[in-house]
């Protein structure tokens, strides 16, 4: 056992303080607002690619004759 007291931001049963809260919510807004941008970009990249990839027919590719 751990005889010192607690210093941190988190307690015993690794659960957050009133004091990490209270230090991370300044930041919460911008987070939220940063983590959804960059999964928008994300997101569009993807359905762009997939996009551009569908119209491509494939028209200059040369498939070998069954025998």
């Amino acid at each position: 056992m751990n005889s010192r007291p607690n210093s941190g931001y988190y307690d015993r049963n690794h659960r957050q303080s009133a004091a990490l809260i209270r230090a991370r919510r300044p930041y919460l807004f911008k987070n939220v607002v940063l983590g959804a941008s960059i999964t928008a970009f994300t997101l569009a990249v993807y359905a762009y690619t997939l996009n551009v990839v569908g119209q491509d027919e494939f028209e200059d590719v040369k498939v070998p004759e069954k025998k």
